[in-house]
């Protein structure tokens, strides 16, 4: 009993002192914006050319320009709050204010890549030399067993859970390796963007749409020119439609879905590098747990239309390259394990 109550207490103390630190001034602050803010600018940086070159088809050129001053001023302000309060939390806002508006830059791709001509059909017609079929107009009628539904719509809905998880263990498990962790993330993010804004694919559930199932099924695949710069009506989900993660995932598509971002698949690529990640920080627990939602939302990518088969397989096969590469170009960031406290959940 006494043993038991000193491991507590002992236990309290490493807590409390990992909570002050986290509140502790930086001796060293670093001065300048960190890696991951100078990839959010490069991006703003890259957009904006291809804005300017294409002014005259920009349907929201206005919003789009204020919205990245908006992100240029926070990103200043927020740098201005860590120079004169520079600590671990200051910091962390700082990455986690990023790492927020990444759903506010994934609309924005369908901003641009709209106005350039449709592939859809280029990556259909692949889809069905390679498997002799369409698996995202097969898949959910081959199993579509209420359990399997809400199995994949779970999986696909766990997707930003499984990111915040992974990151927010960096920060309080593993902080001498968060912003690295972060920067991979982030950084993976915005290289899908890129990817999205040109190769515009928008994937089954509008192409589909757009073309008709009946049609699909026979195998004809028009190309659909710039078809989707004005219609974005999309195929409802299949599955149980009844079902608690069903009806999640489908407030999810009306809140901020839009016809882009299918090639390569970046639920499956971030999802990979959130398992890599994990794999990465030596906890196995964190790993083992993400597991099965991971694989759920691999295959939840086919089965509810979002993804073509091979836009999951481009996703899985990038993540390894884009994680490795930028492991490698982010190791010095890494602190020291001796200055950051850390709790253990080994």
């Amino acid at each position: 009993m006494a043993l038991e109550l000193q491991l507590n207490t002992k236990h309290e103390t490493l807590n409390i002192k990992m909570i002050k630190d986290y509140f502790k001034i930086d001796k060293n602050p670093k001065k300048g914006l960190l890696p991951l803010e100078w990839v959010v600018l490069g991006y703003m940086a890259i957009t904006l050319i291809t804005m300017l070159f294409t002014y005259t088809k920009v349907v929201n050129p206005e919003s789009m320009l204020w919205g990245r001053l908006r992100v240029l001023a926070m990103t200043i302000a927020l740098w201005g709050v860590y120079r004169m309060i520079p600590c671990r939390v200051t910091k962390m806002i700082r990455i986690m204010a990023q790492i927020a508006l990444l759903a506010w830059w994934y609309p924005d791709t369908y901003e641009i890549n709209r106005m350039f001509p449709n592939l859809d059909h280029v990556f259909a017609g692949w889809e069905q030399e390679l498997f002799g079929c369409q698996p995202a107009l097969l898949f959910a009628k081959a199993m579509p067993w209420a359990v399997v539904s809400e199995l994949m719509s779970m999986g696909y809905f766990m997707y930003y859970p499984m990111i915040a998880a992974v990151v927010l263990f960096y920060f309080f498990c593993r902080y001498y390796e968060a912003e690295r962790a972060c920067f991979v993330m982030l950084t993976s993010f915005f290289i899908y963007y890129l990817i999205f804004i040109y190769v515009p694919v928008v994937g089954p559930t509008f192409y589909y749409d757009a073309v008709g199932v009946d049609e699909i099924a026979k195998g004809i695949f028009p190309a659909m020119g710039d078809y989707f710069n004005s219609h974005t009506d999309c195929l409802p989900t299949p599955g149980y439609t009844d079902g608690i993660f069903y009806q999640l995932v489908e407030d999810a598509k009306e809140a901020g879905e839009r016809p882009t971002a299918a090639f390569p698949s970046s639920h499956v690529g971030v999802s990979t590098i959130c398992m890599l990640l994990a794999w990465h920080s030596g906890n196995r627990k964190l790993l083992f747990v993400m597991l099965p939602f991971y694989v759920f939302l691999c295959m939840a990518t086919v089965y509810i239309q979002a993804h073509y088969l091979i836009d999951a397989l481009a996703g899985f096969v990038s993540a390894v390259v884009i994680y490795f590469a930028l492991m490698a170009v982010s190791k010095g960031m890494m602190e020291s394990k001796s200055s950051s406290s850390r709790l253990r959940f080994n």
